[in-house]
C-alpha cells in the first residue's frame, strides 16, 4: 500500500515539473529563471526560448527581450507603446528592434485640445529629437505688415488720355456759360456732355479727386505727350497682388538706360478694369523726372511699397498647404505639438496674416515642419 502511494506521488510530481517546465518555455519564469535572457517570436509573443533562434510557427529569427529594469531606463516619458514598423498591428511595452534590425516606432500620448484635423494626429518629439531634426518655434503675434509689389511698365505717351482731358475741359467750360441760360433743353445737353466726359476719363482710371485738379493746372496733364519734370508711369500690376496697391503710396522706378539710379514717385490711380490679355490692372504712377532723362514709352520696373497694416500673423514658413486647406502645428506641451487648421489672408515675403484659428502668444512650428506633418499623418492613419 506505501509502495503504491509513493510511486503515485512521483509520478505527480513528474507531471507538475513538466507543466511548469511548459510554462516557463512559453511564458517565461519566477525567481532566478525570470532573470535569464528571454527571446521571442515578434510575430507569435506567446513563444519565448532562453536563447536565440528562429520561430518554430513562422520561422522568424527570435528578438531579445528587455528586462524590466532596462525598460524603466529607456522607455521615453509619454510613450503608450512601441510598434513594428513593418507591421503596426505587432506592439511592444518596451523599445526594441525587428527581425530586419530596424527600431520600433515610439507611440504617445495624445494631450491635444484643440479641434482635430482629418487625416492628422498629435505628435510627441523629444528634446533631442527636436535638435536632430532642426525643429525651430515662433510665436503668433501682432505685426505691422509692409509687402513691396512689383511691376514692369512703361512711360507714358496717352494721346488719347490727352484728349479724353481736354474734351472734359470743353465740356465743362461750356457748360459753365450755359448753365445760368433760360432754355432748359440747353442746359441738359450740355450738362449730360460733361457727364459723359467724365464716365470717359473713370473708364481710363481717374477718380472724383482728380477732377478738380484738371481745371485748376491743365498744363500738368501735357506730360502725356512729352516728357516733363514729372511724368506719368504706367504699371502693370498682377490681379493676385492689385488688392495691395492703393492711391498715395510710394514708389520707385528704375531703367536700364541708367543703371544704380532710382527715380521717386507715388501712385495717383489705378484703372477700373483689368486686362483681358494679360490678368493685370494698371496703376498710374506720377514719378520726378530731374532733367527730363525718362522718355516717353521708355521701359522701367516700378516697385510699390503697399502698407498692410497691423495684423495678427505668423511667420510664412509655418503654413502648410495642403491644397484643400492649411495647417500649423501648435506647441500644447514640452514635446506635443498639435496640427491646427487656420485660414489666412494677405502675406508678404516674411509673413502671413491669420483670419482665422490662432491667438496672439500661441507658439507654432516654423521649421522642420514636413518632418513633423509626415509623423502626424502616419499617427492618423494607424488611429493612435
Amino acid at each position: 500500500m506505501n509502495k503504491n502511494l509513493l510511486i503515485a506521488a512521483l509520478a505527480a510530481a513528474l507531471t507538475i515539473g513538466g507543466g511548469i517546465g511548459t510554462y516557463v518555455h512559453f511564458h517565461g519564469g519566477h525567481g532566478a529563471h525570470a532573470q535569464a535572457e528571454v527571446y521571442y517570436c515578434p510575430m507569435h509573443p506567446d513563444y519565448t526560448s532562453d536563447r536565440p533562434g528562429d520561430c518554430p510557427i513562422c520561422g522568424m529569427h527570435l528578438v531579445k527581450r528587455v528586462k524590466a529594469s532596462e525598460e524603466q531606463a529607456r522607455t521615453e516619458p509619454g510613450v503608450k507603446f512601441y510598434r513594428s514598423p513593418m507591421n503596426p498591428s505587432v506592439t511592444s511595452k518596451v523599445p526594441m528592434k525587428d527581425e530586419m534590425g530596424m527600431d520600433y516606432v515610439p507611440v504617445y500620448e495624445e494631450n491635444g485640445s484643440g479641434p482635430e484635423v482629418a487625416g492628422h494626429g498629435t505628435v510627441k518629439i523629444s528634446p533631442e529629437k527636436q535638435q536632430l531634426i532642426g525643429l525651430r518655434t515662433g510665436k503668433a503675434a501682432y505685426r505691422r505688415l509692409a509687402k513691396t509689389v512689383r511691376a514692369s511698365g512703361k512711360v507714358a505717351y496717352d494721346p488719347e488720355l490727352y484728349r479724353a482731358i481736354t474734351e472734359y475741359r470743353e465740356a465743362l467750360a461750356a457748360y459753365a456759360k450755359i448753365k445760368n441760360s433760360t432754355w432748359p433743353d440747353a442746359v441738359e445737353r450740355a450738362k449730360a456732355v460733361v457727364e459723359s466726359s467724365k464716365i470717359k476719363l473713370r473708364q481710363m482710371g481717374f477718380g472724383d479727386e482728380h477732377f478738380p485738379d484738371i481745371d485748376k493746372d491743365p498744363a500738368h496733364y501735357e506730360n502725356l505727350l512729352l516728357p516733363e519734370d514729372k511724368v506719368w508711369v504706367y504699371a502693370q500690376v498682377y490681379e493676385y497682388e492689385s488688392a495691395a496697391v492703393k492711391p498715395g503710396q510710394d514708389a520707385a522706378v528704375t531703367s536700364r538706360a541708367y543703371p544704380g539710379r532710382t527715380f521717386r514717385g507715388v501712385v495717383r490711380s489705378l484703372d477700373p478694369i483689368f486686362s483681358e490679355e494679360t490678368r493685370t490692372l494698371r496703376a498710374r504712377l506720377e514719378v520726378e523726372n530731374p532733367g527730363r532723362e525718362l522718355r516717353s514709352e521708355m521701359y522701367v520696373e516700378a516697385e510699390i511699397r503697399a502698407d498692410l497694416g497691423t495684423v495678427l500673423a505668423v511667420p510664412v514658413s509655418a503654413v502648410l498647404n495642403t491644397g484643400e486647406k492649411e495647417i500649423v502645428f501648435v506647441m500644447k506641451g514640452e514635446g506635443t505639438f498639435e496640427p491646427r487648421e487656420i485660414r489666412t489672408g494677405r502675406r508678404n515675403e516674411d509673413y502671413a496674416e491669420v483670419l482665422s484659428g490662432l491667438r496672439a502668444g500661441e507658439s507654432l512650428v516654423v521649421s522642420a515642419n514636413f518632418i513633423v506633418d509626415s509623423e502626424s499623418r502616419m499617427r492618423s492613419a494607424l488611429g493612435d
